[in-house]
């Protein structure tokens, strides 16, 4: 199994939009990117630790691409929004790709260019971040599935 972590906004709908995909085996929210060994969510949420809200993604290579679970990342957020998602504002919600290897970094990047020169977004810099991967702390366990626990829409604006 491979791992990935991603970065957009309020982590509930991200993780949802993951564990929709064949071959992903895992999606769990979390957080990364911060100075913080230990953190919490009201940490997190109080927009100090540093870190983000995050999905680490454990997926089958041989049923779905990296390049698959980009696409999946991109299409599910506004990756032209700076520390924001919808009304959650802040640097813990900020648009982000944490890679693990040269490979992940240079497909990230290929699909950051390849969006911008799309033209989806006009002339609004796509701001989503592309940085090694740090510790990934698990969020507490009644983060995890909360949608699907809760009964609950996505949280997600899809564009």
């Amino acid at each position: 199994m491979a791992i990935a972590t991603f970065g957009a906004g309020c982590f509930w709908g991200v993780e949802y939009f993951f564990r929709q995909i064949e071959g992903v085996t895992a999606a769990s929210c979390g957080y990364m990117g911060g100075d913080d060994k230990r953190t919490t969510y009201e940490q997190v949420k109080q927009g100090n630790s540093g870190h983000a809200e995050v999905v680490q993604v454990e997926y089958d290579e041989h049923r779905v691409s990296y390049e698959q679970l980009l696409a999946v990342f991109w299409s599910n957020h506004n990756p032209t929004m700076l520390n924001m998602q919808g009304g959650d504002i802040g640097h813990q919600y900020r648009s982000a790709i944490f890679f693990y290897d040269q490979q992940q970094k240079a497909a990230a990047e290929q699909s950051k260019l390849a969006l911008a020169r799309s033209g989806k977004w006009g002339m609004r810099q796509i701001v989503t971040e592309i940085v090694p991967a740090m510790p990934f702390h698990r969020a507490e366990e009644y983060h995890q599935n909360y949608l699907k626990k809760n009964n609950l829409p996505s949280c997600h604006l899809t564009y």
